[in-house]
């Protein structure tokens, strides 16, 4: 048995290596045709045309980082400008410390960045010297601006060119070669570049979104009433931003707030502030550095309704101006008689008032969460529950028909209830969600169109408001009214959840809607909202709570 181990073994062994003699050839032959086809003419230009294209991106990338900036004097200010790759494009303009205006100017791959850096010391001494230097300064704003813009385009293609033909010689060493990344790098340049122009949209300075300091956001984004009578003069809107830039730099002790335009209305919204505190100093800093006419609190300003929270609403007659409310669910009725028991506050229910020269009608929710038989344990919507919200929007409407003069904003607490005022009024305000929303009701033939504007939670949804994984933010919005006492415009604010010092602030303007009695006209979607939305009720929805 020892003498035949040996040959069993030579043999499997011997296996392995004749398969590997008979495959040689194949290999070497597969290598062969590799090698050849690696050596052909199409596939080294198809590396070459890689190798092109590779170090042309690089050099681009490479010189818009390095070089494509410059400095331009705008007005007062020595302003940095920049460009860098984006995919959604925009304008952003930094004034540092006060915040930045982002702005929805174009479309990518380009991004362009504004810095407002330091002032000329001997321009900055000429304003304070003159007031009437800082318009005269501002005159020159746009062409400015446009030159800057034109020099940054012509140093953006140059160093984007100039960085590629130095990359491309040190890595081929081939004046052809060499030659055609630079052709391409100024066509990939040049082919963005002109993408952003030809996407322009000169009137995104009339809608800038604002991020920085609250105290800070009407004197940075300007007035409204100037932005909506003017929509189409984007020269104008760029030199009114810049003016009140350069006021707030040249004032030593507090910041101005841009005057309103005769026969502004302001109008706070907020709602669901459920008993948070720092909803209330919110309030009043936005009441005071916007100037506001009025508040309107759509409800749910407590979480129980009872007498002890009460108390909360002490902090309205803080406030001087008028407060109108109305009822939410979470409001109990002596919660109701004690915001009506401050000063300054106007209680709606199934009612009409005037303040600040705006009719406003109103009425309170008719369910209260903490009484379980108006309140499924759940958190739906029941049917019973669905016909009641429905219903008291359909005695609100009754009541706005039956006035003697028209009603500029009706006020309900859950959006459910705003279908049966489509048509009725041009403006509802509601609460209830904790998110904000903004679209137009289905409208009614022959009559006209109605906005619904649902405002998030004030008081960032209490104490719900922290059981997420970020806490709900605050959100409030400042509605502007013209001499007609129609809405012109909205800022949305909001703050992060616990209150934060930092915000943001966006900008709607409010487009005429299309009269529903013209059978030749398109209908039109609001640019603050999605389109037209059905007034009835659907599937049982959510409560916050």
């Amino acid at each position: 048995m020892s003498d035949e181990q040996p040959t069993d073994s030579r043999t499997a062994g011997g296996r392995p290596r004749r398969a590997v003699r008979r495959l040689g050839p194949f290999a070497r032959a597969v290598a062969r045709q590799l090698g050849r086809a690696a050596r052909s003419r199409p596939t080294r230009r198809a590396g070459t045309a890689l190798a092109v294209v590779a170090v042309s991106l690089a050099g681009i990338a490479i010189g818009i980082l390095l070089g494509a900036r410059t400095e331009v004097d705008v007005g007062p200010f020595r302003a940095e400008m920049a460009v860098t790759p984006a995919v959604d494009g925009g304008t952003t303009v930094a004034i540092p410390p006060l915040g930045a205006l982002h702005l929805d100017s174009h479309e990518g791959p380009v991004q362009l960045s504004i810095r407002l850096g330091s002032l000329d010391q001997g321009r900055t001494l000429a304003l304070l010297d003159d007031p009437a230097a800082i318009t005269r300064a501002s005159q020159t704003v746009v062409s400015d601006v446009t030159e800057g813009v034109l020099r940054l385009g012509i140093r953006t293609l140059a160093v984007a060119v100039l960085a590629t033909l130095i990359l491309a010689a040190l890595v081929f060493r081939d004046t052809r070669r060499v030659a055609w990344s630079g052709t391409l790098a100024l066509l990939v340049t040049g082919g963005s570049v002109g993408v952003a122009a030809l996407t322009l949209r000169p009137e995104a300075i009339e809608e800038p979104r604002y991020e920085g300091l609250l105290v800070n956001a009407p004197a940075v984004v300007g007035d409204v009433q100037q932005i909506a009578s003017n929509y189409n003069r984007y020269a104008e809107q760029l030199q009114h931003i810049v003016t009140n830039v350069s006021r707030i730099y040249t004032t030593v002790s507090t910041l101005p707030v841009y005057e309103a335009a005769e026969g502004t209305t302001r109008v706070l919204h907020v709602s669901d502030m459920h008993l948070n505190p720092t909803g209330w100093s919110m309030i009043r800093t936005v009441v005071e550095q916007f100037n506001i006419d009025v508040v309107i609190d759509t409800g749910d300003i407590t979480d129980w309704g009872s007498e002890p929270e009460a108390n909360y609403v002490a902090s309205i007659g803080l406030l001087e101006v008028p407060y109108v409310f109305i009822r939410g669910n979470h409001d109990s009725v002596r919660t109701q008689e004690a915001v009506a028991g401050q000063s300054n506050a106007i209680v709606l229910d199934n009612e009409i008032t005037e303040v600040a020269g705006l009719r406003i009608a109103g009425i309170g929710d008719p369910r209260f969460t903490p009484d379980k038989q108006t309140s499924p344990a759940d958190g739906g919507l029941s049917k019973p529950a669905a016909e009641q919200v429905i219903g008291v929007g359909e005695q609100l409407a009754a009541t706005i028909r039956a006035a003697d003069e028209p009603v500029d904003i009706a006020l309900v607490h859950d959006p459910v209830s705003a279908g049966p005022l489509s048509g009725v009024t041009p403006l509802v305000l509601a609460g209830h969600t904790h998110n904000r929303e903004v679209r137009r009701l289905a409208e009614v033939p022959g009559e006209q169109s109605t906005l619904l504007m649902v405002e998030g939670s004030t008081g960032g949804a209490g104490l719900r408001g922290l059981e997420g994984e970020e806490p709900t933010p605050l959100a409030m919005s400042v509605l502007y009214f013209g001499a007609e006492d129609q809405l012109q415009a909205h800022d949305d604010i909001r703050v992060g959840g616990t209150g934060q010092a930092q915000v943001t602030l966006e900008r709607h303007v409010i487009a005429a809607p299309v009269d529903p009695v013209d059978p030749s006209a398109t209908p039109t979607t609001d640019p603050a909202g999605p389109g037209p939305a059905s007034p009835v009720p659907g599937p049982p929805v959510p409560s916050p709570s």
